[in-house]
Formats: structure tokens, C-alpha cells, sequence
């Protein structure tokens, strides 16, 4: 076995290991899509750090990471909650509410409507202008 095969490993043992305290901290709901009831996987927000880390990680459902992984397939409606997310307290979902709004806004005004009128951290604000969807 090559050596990228066992670092990659590795990377995954590291973030599995993450699983218990993100399923906690999410409630066992999809961070982004509020999703209950459904398989949630540990997704790494862009960009991604050289080491896991456990602050730089969301639980999310599977169709939720397909649609950041593919912009594609976001529909604008099925994100009307962003609006309330935004105000979460985990810096990431925020930032993360102002990448898809951001990508959707290009389309909806209501979307570009949202991030304007928020209030939002500096430091949200460049992450998420950091990494833009799409």
C-alpha cells in the first residue's frame, strides 16, 4: 500500500473519531438542512485544514453534502431557513448559511436579501468569501 493510501486513512480514523461529539452537538440533525432522522456524515468546510479538525467540521445529511459538492442541485426554496441559521452559534453554520445564500443569491433576491440585512462577524464574513460555492 502506498504512503497516500495509509495517510488518508488515517485522516479518516482521525474524523470518525470526531462522529460521538458532532452527532452531540448536532442533535443528531443535519446542521445546514435541519434534516432529522436521516444518516449524517461528518463533512470537512472548505478550505480544508493539512490535520483534521474537529472545529472545522459539520454533521450533515448525504443530499446536503451532494448539493455543496455540486451547486447544481441546490433549490433555492428548500433553504428559506438559512435566515434563521445564520444567527447560529457554531461560526460555521453561518458562514456556511452565507456560502449557499451567497451562490443562490446570483438567482434570488431574497437570498442576497438575507446575508445583506445580517448582522454578521467579520471573521464569518471572510471565511465564507474565502471558499465560495460554485
Amino acid at each position: 500500500m502506498g504512503k497516500g493510501y495509509e495517510t488518508n486513512q488515517a485522516r479518516i480514523r482521525v474524523l470518525q473519531s470526531f462522529g460521538k461529539d458532532l452527532a452531540r452537538r448536532a442533535k443528531s440533525t443535519c446542521e445546514l438542512s435541519l434534516a432529522k432522522g436521516v444518516p449524517l456524515k461528518i463533512y470537512e468546510v472548505l478550505p480544508v485544514p493539512s490535520e483534521p479538525d474537529f472545529d472545522r467540521c459539520l454533521f450533515l445529511s448525504e443530499p446536503t453534502i451532494a448539493a455543496l459538492e455540486k451547486p447544481s442541485l441546490l433549490v433555492a426554496g428548500d433553504w428559506r431557513h438559512l435566515g434563521e441559521l445564520i444567527w447560529a452559534e457554531n461560526p460555521l453554520v453561518p458562514m456556511m448559511a452565507v456560502r449557499i445564500l451567497t451562490y443562490l443569491g446570483k438567482t434570488h433576491d431574497w437570498c442576497r436579501e438575507i446575508v445583506e440585512e445580517a448582522y454578521l462577524d467579520d471573521e464569518v464574513v471572510a471565511m465564507a468569501e474565502a471558499s465560495p460555492i460554485g
